[in-house]
């Protein structure tokens, strides 16, 4: 099983949740998943009954990561780290994960609710509006009528109190939920999730952003053609400039530089030791 090290040259190696396959991307593990295997991989956590979280990583993300440790360290602790973006998919391939393909966060959530119809799965819709979620769960029953939604929030704006956030993880545990989809903005809810996860019952919890809006039909998704282009970006942009052209500003040609560099060997971008804890098990080398 050949996936990268830590500095960015090839080796085999184990993930620290198990042999799944991942590539070192600017120092954030990507995991070797496509729709079907993330799907098939969260189902079995729940089954197994374990408490994990999965973080919907596109290019931007993985920028964000550079200069922030702990968004960075959030990551790599996570039981998946789909590749959301085309150029995180061309990434995995060139490291030989051939079978990887882009597991896009709007797909994601769909093709987890209908896996999880015959198994009785019970999800939680956290995040957005008031009125974004009534249409959200509206549209999801519609599609899937035997979906289990056995509650949903949209949070205060304003940073929460420890006792907001005691108040949340109460009413969410109430509920019984297998699974907490969560739609908040990027770095938000991944900072949310990992903070939230030992408080919560829920098998996994799942960071989705802007899939509630889409789902709820509030904005239009880039055609297929253009999604598999590595031209999403563009659409985005075309569709919200004001918001989002300094993003795209600044992500576009750093993300290009930095992954030349390590492809090149120019700069290392090490998946740091302690980003697995005191008691989680650390990567170590097999043979292929």
């Amino acid at each position: 099983m050949r996936k990268q090290s830590a500095d960015g040259s090839q080796t085999s190696v184990l993930h620290p949740k198990g042999s799944l396959g991942w590539t070192n991307v600017l120092g954030v593990r990507v995991s070797a998943v496509n729709l079907t295997s993330a799907t098939g991989l969260i189902q079995s956590a729940i089954e197994d009954g374990r408490k994990e979280y999965v973080c919907v990583r596109d290019a931007h993300g993985i920028v964000r990561c550079q200069d922030d440790a702990e968004l960075r360290s959030i990551h790599n602790r996570a039981f998946l780290v789909t590749p959301d973006g085309m150029p995180l998919v061309w990434a995995l391939k060139r490291a030989g994960h051939l079978e990887s393909d882009r597991v896009y966060g709007p797909d994601l959530m769909l093709s987890v609710f209908d896996a999880g119809r015959s198994k009785g799965v019970r999800h939680f819709l956290y995040g957005a509006t008031t009125e974004t979620l009534e249409q959200l769960q509206a549209r999801l029953l519609a599609k899937f009528p035997e979906a289990q939604i056995v509650g949903c929030y949209a949070p205060p704006f304003h940073q929460l109190s420890l006792q907001e956030e005691t108040d949340i993880a109460e009413r969410i545990n109430r509920s019984g939920a297998d699974i907490i989809w969560v739609g908040l903005s990027s770095p938000k809810q991944e900072l949310w999730m990992a903070r939230m996860r030992d408080r919560l019952d829920a098998s996994m919890l799942i960071g989705v952003g802007a899939a509630f809006d889409f789902h709820a039909g509030l904005k239009r998704q880039a055609p297929r053609i253009i999604q598999r282009s590595g031209f999403e970006w563009v659409f985005r942009l075309l569709c919200e400039p004001r918001r989002l052209w300094r993003r795209y500003a600044l992500v576009v040609p750093t993300f290009i530089s930095l992954t030349a560099f390590q492809r090149l060997g120019l700069r290392k971008f090490p998946i740091e030791d302690e980003v697995f804890g005191s008691s989680a098990p650390r990567a170590v080398a097999v043979k292929v």
